[in-house]
């Protein structure tokens, strides 16, 4: 039977840190937003084309490389590097109780690398890359503390609800600077700047916008536990590699969570790659401009807003793996439009309702359902895990879409390629057992899963 939970989230303080909590997502949510989705991927391929030879590649370490396939391999490379840290900094975090402080760092070492983008000009593809790589990389591990507060901040029952709200909140912040950055990038020609100018500028403020509000964040967030001392002789590395190989051994004692994850990881490199390369879609292949794409993003922002507080209500009548079910079905059957029946402008947006309609609840109820199946203590680790495919991360989905691009040329095939990983991720998440996954890890389950 699962242990009791504490009451959360009654007194005036326990309110203002669950809204410290959601200003996280308001502030880091510029970031794939901004970034990842709309600016980075066609500004970063227009440079990489610059730079190109005659046979349009680009050539890093002496890779040849399709200068359209850029950006995807290094959405990869970006994941790859989390695979390697993530694991080990959730370790970190959980030994020593510094969750707080961790999430403080590392958002502002990515903050930073994204304001610094602001430098990217002319054909340095490399310095894009290399920012990228950091701020990802940064973005992942300041989040892995960030949703290990998750259970700490709300009770079973209340878990879909707080982190639908938390993603909610995100997409309104996103939204927001989206909006601004639109009005800044169509209005460059009256303000005396090119577009490149712009989009370096909206890449920009997506750093000083994260920076600002993760203040309000740390603010408000109580570490729970004292800092745990290092015993005598060791290091926080060391002693991570060491909590971590614990965590790994002891993983088999939860297979439903386990099996949570691989689906998830399946589904999620899905969404991601949906998330990270729909701009290069609608610029490649649809042939939207970069001042259409921030609008057609703007929009997905603020319906994703009332999608993640519509998933949050079916998740309180149906459950939160029922709930995120049904999102993938919906997600498949959006690909398969898009390959086959997609032509036009007008299309391409009604799509993007679409998906905005389920990508924040099939995020959202996907964190809250994990987090009732991680044993108590462990929350960093096992989010790491999570993590390495969450929001503008993806591993194999953005190096299939690479790949299919680079051997058919075509980014329609590409497009339909996360298909498969939707397909899998859903079968896999029918298997899971939430309720015996909750009691597996000693937490109590809500009514409805």
């Amino acid at each position: 039977m699962g242990r009791e939970q504490p009451a959360i989230g009654q007194s005036d303080s326990d309110r203002r840190e669950r809204l410290a909590w959601y200003f996280y997502d308001w502030a880091n949510s510029a970031f794939p937003t901004t970034v990842v989705t709309v600016f980075l991927g066609p500004y970063l391929t227009t440079i990489a084309k610059a730079a190109a030879d005659a046979e349009g590649y680009v050539r890093p370490l002496g890779i040849p490389i399709a200068a359209g396939a850029f950006y995807p391999y290094i959405v990869a490379l970006s994941v790859g590097l989390q695979v390697l840290f993530l694991p080990v900094l959730g370790a970190i975090a959980d030994y020593s109780h510094l969750k707080k402080q961790l999430l403080g760092g590392f958002a502002y070492l990515g903050a930073l690398a994204t304001a610094a983008m602001f430098f990217l000009e002319g054909t340095n593809y490399l310095l894009g890359g290399a920012l990228f790589l950091l701020a990802n990389l940064s973005f992942g591990a300041a989040v892995i503390n960030y949703n290990a507060f998750l259970p700490e901040i709300s009770s079973p029952e209340e878990r879909d609800a707080v982190s639908s709200n938390g993603w909610a909140l995100g997409y309104l912040g996103g939204g927001l600077l989206l909006a601004l950055n639109l009005a800044l990038f169509t209005q460059a020609g009256a303000l005396g700047l090119s577009s490149g100018d712009a989009a370096r500028i909206c890449l920009s403020s997506a750093g000083v916008w994260w920076g600002l509000f993760t203040l309000v964040t740390l603010a408000g967030l109580r570490s729970r536990r004292p800092a745990r001392s290092l015993p005598p002789g060791q290091g926080y590395l060391t002693t991570g590699f060491r909590q971590l190989v614990h965590t790994l051994r002891s993983a088999s004692a939860y297979p439903q969570t386990l099996l949570f994850l691989v689906a998830y990881l399946f589904y999620n490199d899905g969404i991601q790659t949906v998330i990270a390369l729909s701009g290069q879609f609608g610029q490649e292949e649809m042939g939207l401009s970069l001042a259409t794409l921030p609008a057609f993003f703007l929009m997905v922002q603020f319906v994703a807003f009332f999608g993640a507080l519509v998933f949050g209500r079916v998740a309180k009548w149906l459950g939160g793996k029922r709930a995120v079910a049904i999102s993938l079905i919906i997600w498949t059957a959006a690909l398969i439009y898009a390959y086959g029946f997609l032509h036009t402008t007008t299309e391409f947006f009604a799509l993007g309702v679409v998906i905005a309609i389920v990508l924040g609840g099939s995020q959202a109820l996907s964190r809250s359902v994990f987090s009732l199946m991680i044993p108590r203590g462990q929350e960093a680790e096992y989010f790491s895990l999570y993590e390495v495919s969450e929001k503008g991360t993806s591993a194999f989905g953005p190096l299939l879409f690479g790949l299919t691009l680079q051997l058919t040329g075509s980014y329609r095939a590409g497009i339909l390629s996360p298909v498969l990983f939707f397909v899998v991720g859903f079968v896999l998440l029918l298997l899971v057992n939430v309720r015996q996954a909750a009691a597996e890890a000693g937490n109590q389950a809500p009514a409805r899963v």
